[in-house]
């Protein structure tokens, strides 16, 4: 989901580091992600949000051949977050390669990783499971109730405060309406199944809404 509130959850942490080879720093990461995470002006991609989406994974890890990148890269997917920038998951894949490296991690694991981090910029259906794991994860907002997707909602418009509202309502129902004619939103049976149907609702009505004179 979203919101402020939340914090994210260091023995998870320090377990996953563990797990991918890391040696020490793994606090030191935990406490620059948290900061991150925390960050003001955040309103939907906070601790919250990484809570969410390893909630989801928790539900679907079988489904990735690397779960341990898998989940790195959704404890980094979103670090670099400013609204309006066109490189945020670049700079989030190369802070996730830097403390990586920094913690020793093997460089197919990090390189993994880092790719990992790159498709949650969804600029198109991607085609390797693990890829198709990790933006299911990132997009399975959309295909919550109509409640939880309209607080969605209302959190992005706050981090766009700064955006004039006629400018918003266009390119926020672009950027939508790019995943309403995709085939499916959802690269993954489970995820299909679970949420394509509500995620093609809430799209169409808030496209609608946008596009409507106030």
């Amino acid at each position: 989901m979203g919101g402020r509130q939340g914090t994210l959850d260091q023995q998870r942490w320090l377990e996953l580091w563990s797990r991918l080879g890391a040696q020490g720093i793994g606090a030191s990461v935990f406490a620059q992600l948290s900061a991150a995470y925390g960050e003001s002006g955040r309103a939907y991609h906070t601790a919250e949000h990484i809570r969410d989406c390893l909630a989801e994974l928790d539900l679907t890890r079988d489904l990735a051949q690397y779960p341990d990148e898998v989940e790195a890269a959704l404890w980094f997917h979103d670090a670099v977050y400013r609204p309006g920038a066109s490189d945020n998951e670049d700079q989030s894949a190369k802070l996730a390669r830097t403390a990586l490296s920094m913690g020793a991690v093997p460089r197919a694991v990090t390189d993994r990783t880092a790719a990992l981090v790159l498709a949650t910029e969804h600029a198109g259906a991607p085609s390797l499971p693990d890829e198709q794991l990790i933006c299911d994860i990132d997009l399975s907002i959309l295909g919550r109730e109509p409640r939880i997707f309209d607080t969605f909602e209302e959190q992005i418009r706050r981090e766009y405060a700064w955006v004039p509202e006629p400018v918003y309502r266009r390119e926020r129902s672009a950027v939508l309406s790019r995943f309403l004619r995709r085939r499916s939103i959802y690269q993954t049976d489970q995820f299909r199944h679970r949420y394509e149907a509500l995620a093609r609702g809430n799209l169409v009505r808030l496209i609608e809404k946008l596009g409507a004179p106030r």
